[in-house]
């Protein structure tokens, strides 16, 4: 049986808009449709654990609209406990506005509702061996959950996205940071792209501020562990992508069902690597998600 997995973190309605290209600044462009979803980093995390069959709780906030209950559903029907989910009746639940061009590649602009009044003293006990965080809840709230989940023995992985400087106090908590390419820069204040053994040096600089493990999201190259001596690279598997949303919450969010379920961290990274390679092929950041079965077909192929 898995160990039991908490999700600290954000619920969001995705109004998602695709167009062929991104427009210029003042320029209008005709879009080719519109759609609504489910989302929120955490609560994407939490819907991918339970995708993979891990057992999860969701513990954030949503405010007092029509999108709260629905958002509560969505994640109770892949079988995410939402006991831990808040109600702020003074605020909206969350929103995002993504847009997607015909690469794939997404911008997306976060109004937090109830995420941003989410504050510590409004934490639920955690109970979990493994802790998902990321940055779309007030820092406080993420450096207190870090916190809790440290001093009870829980494994922190944090997504530190949106990508934004950390207090120096978080990272001894945390196990392992997943950053991406710009939240890896913006972290270290790396200038331009990263080649590998760039991605690798900044990863130690993480290392040294008190991250136990780093591991860097190169997209369609793959991901990069640097970790006590010791380093791995997870080539990315080929897809068609569509859209590429939520492929970090994927990979999060599968790196910690893995974990859950007993896989060493270089199986569990394997396996994270081809369940983000499955969201991508299809839109929508929480119906992207993959099943187990999904992911092991794709490993195999």
């Amino acid at each position: 049986m898995s160990a039991p997995i908490a999700v600290v973190g954000s619920l969001n309605v995705d109004f998602v808009l695709t167009m062929r290209r991104f427009p210029a600044s003042g320029e209008t462009l005709i879009g080719n449709d519109f759609s609504v979803f489910p989302g929120g980093k955490g609560a994407n995390q939490a819907y991918a654990v339970a995708k993979l069959g891990g057992a999860v709780r969701m513990i954030g906030q949503v405010g007092n609209d029509a999108h709260a209950d629905w958002l509560k559903q969505h994640l109770a029907s892949a079988g995410v406990d939402v006991a831990g989910i808040a109600t702020d009746p003074n605020v909206s639940t969350g929103i995002a506005f993504i847009a997607i061009d015909a690469a794939g590649q997404n911008q997306i602009v976060i109004v937090p509702g109830a995420n941003g009044t989410f504050a510590a003293v409004r934490l639920r006990p955690l109970a979990a061996k493994i802790v998902l965080l990321q940055l779309e809840i007030p820092m406080a709230t993420v450096v207190a959950a870090a916190r809790s989940a440290h001093a009870s023995g829980a494994t922190v992985v944090l997504d530190p996205a949106p990508a934004q400087e950390l207090p120096a106090e978080l990272l001894p908590f945390v196990h392992y940071l997943t950053p991406n390419e710009t939240e890896l820069r913006t972290l270290t204040g790396a200038p331009g792209a990263l080649d590998r053994a760039e991605a690798i040096r900044q990863a130690r600089l993480l290392r040294e501020r008190g991250a136990r493990s780093v591991i860097v999201k190169l997209g369609a190259a793959g991901a990069l562990l640097v970790g006590d001596g010791r380093e791995h690279f997870w080539p990315a598997l080929p897809v068609d992508a569509v859209d590429t949303t939520a492929a970090g919450d994927a990979f999060n969010g599968a790196f910690a069902a893995a974990l859950a379920a007993g896989d060493d961290e270089i199986t569990a990274g394997r396996f994270a690597t081809a369940a983000a390679a499955c969201s991508v092929t299809r839109r929508g950041a929480q119906p992207s998600m993959p099943t187990r079965a999904e992911v092991t077909a794709l490993l195999n192929k």
